[in-house]
């Protein structure tokens, strides 16, 4: 798995989930398909009247997720622009080949009240339920970053075994100090409950 087999995967599944900062602070979430993908970018389409517009001018913070039938969740986690003025006619366009029931909402020319937006920086995660062990991993596209979730062992470990027989995936090994393979870990935070040294921590 890899960040552009992700994002192939989001075009795949269409119609996407775009949760944004309302501003009063509250969580937004609306589904979106107006969407064109390049390998290493996503543009989408709102309106300028929508309160989705207003979000991503005032914050631009966004999660996208998908799920896919193969019980795989991918989440996109990113800041998105506006993009220039010259480029908004040309991707307009590109979105309504694409996607051509737009042009029931928005006929012949009516469509330019649009404006586009484009996330070129963003960390991806994908998490697939459908393996067992489950399987998971991170990427970045562009400038993206990724924000490591879950827990380590650190130091502390007196190797007394306790976490490895609550880990519900089997993804911690034996050492000085025990060892969690976070590509199987459920962030289900079981081991930390357990540990006697609390030497379980969150990473990040």
């Amino acid at each position: 798995m890899d960040a552009k087999t992700c994002m192939e995967k989001f075009q795949k599944i269409g119609v996407l989930n775009f949760a944004t900062i309302g501003l009063d602070g509250s969580p937004q979430v609306r589904c979106i398909s107006a969407i064109h993908y390049s390998e290493n970018e996503m543009y989408f389409f709102t309106a300028p009247g929508k309160a989705f517009y207003d979000e991503l001018i005032a914050d631009g913070r966004v999660q996208i997720l998908g799920y896919t039938k193969f019980k795989e969740m991918i989440r996109m986690s990113a800041t998105a622009k506006q993009v220039e003025e010259t480029e908004r006619r040309k991707f307009i366009d590109i979105i309504f080949s694409e996607q051509p029931y737009l042009s029931n909402l928005y006929s012949g020319e009516k469509r330019y009240i649009g404006v586009i937006f484009v996330i070129k920086d963003a960390e991806i995660e994908y998490f697939n339920l459908g393996v067992n062990p489950i399987f998971r991993e991170s990427y970045t596209i562009g400038n993206g970053k990724i924000n490591f979730k879950g827990f380590e062992i650190s130091e502390n470990c007196i190797s007394c075994g306790q976490c490895i027989n609550v880990c519900p995936q089997s993804a911690i090994t034996e050492g000085k100090p025990f060892k969690i393979d976070q590509t199987h870990c459920l962030h289900c935070g079981a081991c930390r409950k357990v540990c006697p040294v609390n030497a379980v921590v969150k990473r990040g």
